[in-house]
């Protein structure tokens, strides 16, 4: 018997509720139906807006619960939960006061998962630093799952998996704050605030965070980032005997680092040159740091030589700076992933700082941003100075229009008081026609960058279907 069908028979003669419809408990609930367990799904979309997903689920044997009241009487044993739904809901509150198991799809994962996982969690770099851990491992010969927050679920992948395989999982606050197993190799590439409009507050988030190395066994890993003074204060929290740091600005003792432009690993008998920073093809001082990380949590799997050759040919992931297009000298990004001010402020400086800060050839002042949509309740002041200090022209839509807008005009009058040097801003409330506008305002050597430093929810499913948008515009400009 399978490993998963195994995990689903033991569920038999309880009632299972899984609350969310999603791409992530899709292959659970069939799962579950397959099996003929008694399953109810509950969603906060309408019958409606789910469609023909819903009417399947139905035509299966499903219960459903949908609408505004979809965790009324939450009276199953045991609760698959939504990422997005927290804990701290009073209706998983009051079932779990009731006896009720609250789980998840990734944990369920983590319970029957045959091969060493690698876990990724961070508040900035995650989705780039796991997906160039699976393409070190790929290329060094290993049999890789590569899923999670990513947009992949694994449990029903479960069987496929051997022993010798290894699992490599983009971790999120939300996965991971109800966790009770951790990966036996864990990195942490930096932390920020970030989801503070989910997490009740910052403690919170970090605190969910930590459940990706705080259940490790002695003899696990875990990478810490050296240069982020949260993810330090981690580390002495750590349970592993192999702690493992990377730098891009300070000598580390025991990891990976950056000095004057090449990459060493710091071993036993002394240090080891990786390879020259410039050799990376993903732009951009914070793809150095993802590769540090990455390096740090394959080191001893993947030769050197395979780091190099991957590095300098590695193209990147699909929303992440993604090169669009170029029209009439103007180059345009896909950047749909920053959905925090830091994301926006580290995919600026990747287009025009090198790694130690200093304006790259041709690179000053050169960017027209498109930013906005939903805020996650972080402030954009630091953002609003970045902008000022680095963006051409900023155009701005969706619902945190005005608060970015405000942030860029305290940052002005601060470096400015009489605001003679104010930043052209747009606004629109479309968000077709704000990349119009800033495509109308670049000029011959411009980029055009979609980097919106917000959620999408206030006018798109995801972030991908706002990049995969852009794209569409941006490809059909004449």
């Amino acid at each position: 018997m399978g490993k998963l069908k195994d995990y689903i028979n033991k569920l038999k003669n309880k009632k299972i509720a899984v609350v969310g419809a999603g791409v992530s408990n899709t292959p659970l609930i069939e799962a579950l139906l397959v099996a003929d367990i008694d399953t109810t799904i509950r969603d906060k979309r309408p019958h409606d807006e789910l469609g023909e997903t819903a009417a399947l689920f139905e035509k299966q044997g499903a219960k459903l619960k949908l609408g505004d009241d979809y965790l009324c009487n939450l009276t199953e044993d045991v609760i698959f939960r939504t990422p997005g739904l927290m804990p701290s809901n009073p209706a998983i509150i009051g079932a779990v006061a009731r006896g009720a198991i609250l789980t998840s799809e990734m944990e369920a994962f983590f319970d029957i998962c045959p091969c060493k996982k690698i876990g990724v969690t961070g508040s900035d770099g995650k989705t780039t630093t796991t997906s160039i851990i699976a393409e070190l491992l790929k290329n060094a010969g290993e049999t890789v799952h590569l899923g999670g927050n990513i947009g992949t679920p694994l449990l029903s992948k479960v069987d496929d998996m051997q022993p010798d395989d290894i699992a490599v999982i983009e971790l999120s606050s939300f996965q991971l704050i109800t966790m009770q197993k951790s990966p036996e190799i864990a990195v942490v590439t930096n932390l920020a605030p970030n989801h503070l409009d989910i997490h009740s507050d910052m403690d919170e988030y970090i605190m969910a965070k930590s459940n990706i190395f705080i259940h490790q066994k002695q003899t696990d890993r875990v990478i810490f980032n050296y240069d982020n003074d949260i993810t330090m204060e981690y580390a002495k929290k750590a349970p592993v005997d192999e702690k493992i740091f990377f730098s891009r600005r300070e000598r580390v003792e025991n990891g990976i680092y950056l000095d004057n432009g090449t990459i060493y690993e710091s071993v036993s008998n002394g240090l080891a040159a990786i390879m020259r920073a410039d050799e990376i093809f993903l732009p951009g001082a914070h793809n150095i740091e993802n590769y540090l990380a990455a390096f740090a949590a394959v080191s001893g799997m993947v030769s050197y030589d395979v780091m190099r050759r991957t590095a300098s040919s590695f193209r990147g992931v699909e929303h992440r700076i993604e090169f669009v297009r170029e029209l009439r000298g103007v180059k345009y990004y896909n950047d749909s992933i920053a959905s925090s001010p830091s994301r926006t402020i580290a995919g600026i400086k990747a287009l025009t700082m090198d790694e130690d800060g200093n304006w790259i050839k041709s690179g000053r002042r050169k960017i027209i941003l498109v930013a906005g949509g939903k805020d996650k309740g972080v402030a954009f002041d630091e953002l609003g100075g970045e902008i000022i200090a680095r963006v051409k022209k900023l155009v701005l839509t969706g619902m945190a229009a005005g608060q970015i807008s405000d942030a860029v005009t305290n940052a002005s009058k601060q470096k400015t008081p009489d605001c003679s040097n104010a930043l052209e801003v747009h606004q629109s409330d479309d968000f077709a026609d704000a990349v119009q506008i800033a495509s109308k305002l670049a000029e011959d050597g411009d980029i055009v960058l979609l980097s919106p430093a917000c959620t999408s929810f206030d006018c798109f499913k995801n972030f991908e279907e706002r990049g995969n948008t852009f794209k569409d515009i941006v490809n059909r400009l004449v």
